[in-house]
């Protein structure tokens, strides 16, 4: 009757790792992934800067804090374990604004009760670090790293057992006492005792194909990125000290696996779910985002945030200016367009970010509702968590 016990929808380093969980946990489980691309972790996962974080900026008890510190150091050891790219780089949290020196000690702390070791540097110390950044004070948090997470989600999949099932965009999902069916774009029918919804983008709408009602709207922000055309002007990571109103982190300096360093991203709304530039309209995800209470209260309480982003968006200029608050020798002429992302971002009704992971359940499903940065970090212990939700369904 069943096709498999587990059927996760979404092939991006959440629902793999859900998957490898399951098939760890319990061997024998049958489990199914259907991803709507045509290869695996094609959205957040292949699109982000690849910072393994260290869990500093988070709340104490929080998902976030816990499964970041877990998932940093299991991210380690598995890239380790399995010849993946990887190295603990360090990065340094850098003021460059007197205003911004009570927050940067705010994370000094939050960093302790997270229990992440933290050192506080001084202007010469920034220098020893990163000889071309400025700052008035920083921290340095040695727990940081970088990865290849495309290639991290490969090994999931691999080690997983799952059979991943391509080009299979979900249309309509099923509920019965007995379990789920869902139906893909293509015809194709698959029944399951449990479903599990780690769609990131599209989290929200298979809720609502299940029945449930997620009480939340996913809103994407577009993340834009530059490269250094010189990359020997940045050693490691560098950003600056958040605002802890955004859960965005700001434009910072990343050296990657490859040896390259990304700038940014910034946070602009993107006009579609999937939309990589301001060309890719897409009218029912616009639509939504519109229609959604939360967009609008988030507009008119962060107007001026979302305005300098949007003008480091259309300005190459502005954006220049942003990063030169950190690295003062960069001129425009030094930075080169690169991949940009987009962020599946949950808002609620009244506006609020949701700055948690959010995992909810319901009749024979558990739906990820909120797995943006440092999900990819934290994707070992989140896949543990849901898996262990999802097994206690069947």
């Amino acid at each position: 009757m069943f096709d498999c016990d587990v059927l996760v929808i979404g092939g991006g380093i959440v629902g793999l790792s859900t998957a490898y969980a399951l098939t760890r946990a319990a061997p024998g489980t049958r489990v199914t992934v259907l991803e709507k691309e045509h290869a695996l972790a094609r959205h957040q996962t292949g699109r982000n800067s690849g910072v393994i974080h260290s869990g500093i900026y988070y709340r104490p008890g929080s998902l976030k804090a816990r499964f970041a510190v877990e998932g940093a150091a299991e991210m380690v050891k598995f890239c380790a374990e399995w010849g993946i790219p990887y190295e603990v780089t360090g990065k340094l949290v850098v003021a460059t604004a007197r205003e911004e020196l009570p927050r940067l000690h705010a994370l000094v702390q939050r960093g302790r009760e997270n229990g992440i070791p933290v050192r506080e540097l001084g202007p010469a110390q920034i220098s020893e670090y990163e000889p071309r950044v400025r700052g008035l004070a920083a921290i340095h948090v040695g727990t940081t790293g970088i990865c290849d997470y495309g290639a991290v989600s490969a090994r999931l999949a691999e080690s997983s057992g799952a059979r991943i099932l391509y080009g299979a965009e979900v249309v309509q999902i099923d509920r019965r006492p007995w379990g789920v069916a869902v139906r893909t774009a293509d015809g194709r029918v698959v029944r399951a005792r449990v479903l599990v919804n780690c769609a990131g983008l599209q989290c929200d709408r298979i809720a609502r194909l299940a029945g449930d009602d997620p009480g939340m709207r996913i809103v994407p922000f577009r993340g834009e990125y530059y490269e250094l055309a010189d990359p020997s002007l940045v050693r490691g990571l560098v950003y600056p000290v958040p605002d802890p109103a955004f859960p965005f982190l700001g434009v910072h300096l990343t050296r990657g696996i490859d040896g390259g360093v990304h700038i940014g991203p910034n946070a602009v709304p993107a006009l579609a779910r999937e939309g990589y530039g301001w060309s890719v309209v897409h009218p029912r995800d616009l639509a939504g985002t519109l229609a959604w209470p939360g967009s609008w209260a988030l507009a008119r309480d962060h107007w001026r945030y979302g305005a300098g982003e949007l003008r480091r968006s259309l300005s190459k200029r502005a954006f220049t200016e942003a990063v030169r608050r950190l690295l003062p020798v960069v001129e425009e002429s030094d930075l080169q367009r690169a991949a940009p992302g987009v962020r599946a971002q949950a808002v609620l009704r009244d506006g609020t970010l949701v700055d948690d992971f959010l995992i909810r359940e319901a009749q024979r499903t558990v739906h990820v509702l909120n797995a943006p940065s440092p999900a990819a970090t934290a994707s070992l212990p989140i896949g543990r968590e849901v898996a262990g939700r999802a097994l206690a369904r069947l």
